[in-house]
């Protein structure tokens, strides 16, 4: 046999194999286009859905935030609580609508399964620990 025409031969199947592989990538990227296409859009709505549920969460445990004081079972006298909102929602000052505090919380407004936030806990752990303090500030007035 010519050597010529193995060659050619060898050539000739390496090139048809490079077509085959090239035509099978085309028909599975086509293929997989036309499958993301068909599942797109129901997958879109399931993502809105699912940002519109977290939304209304997020919104609805803001709104309870503010609302705590004054909705029923609140331990607080609502005008002795002061809204903060981070890194905890409100401090209440027991007896200031009296006239004399006689004990400062902090209180955190939790809904639903939401949990502390690692801020939220460090600020429970430093108050359990007792690391509070007081401390009066000055501002300089005009020298004289």
């Amino acid at each position: 046999m010519n050597p010529a025409l193995l060659v050619l031969g060898a050539v000739l199947i390496f090139v048809l194999f490079l077509l085959g592989l090239a035509m099978g990538l085309i028909l599975g990227r086509r293929g997989g286009r036309l499958e993301v296409e068909k599942t797109l859009p129901e997958l879109l709505a399931k993502e809105r859905g699912d940002a519109v549920k977290r939304s209304r969460a997020v919104l609805s445990g803001l709104a309870a935030e503010q609302l705590a004081p004054w909705l029923a079972g609140f331990p607080f006298d609502p005008t002795d609580c002061r809204f903060l909102g981070s890194p905890v929602d409100f401090l209440a000052f027991r007896g200031a609508s009296t006239g004399v505090v006689e004990e400062v919380v902090f209180v955190e407004v939790k809904s639903g399964n939401a949990g502390l936030s690692p801020v939220e806990r460090s600020l429970r752990e430093a108050v359990e620990a007792k690391k509070v303090s007081w401390l009066e500030y000055r501002v300089p007035g005009p020298k004289a």
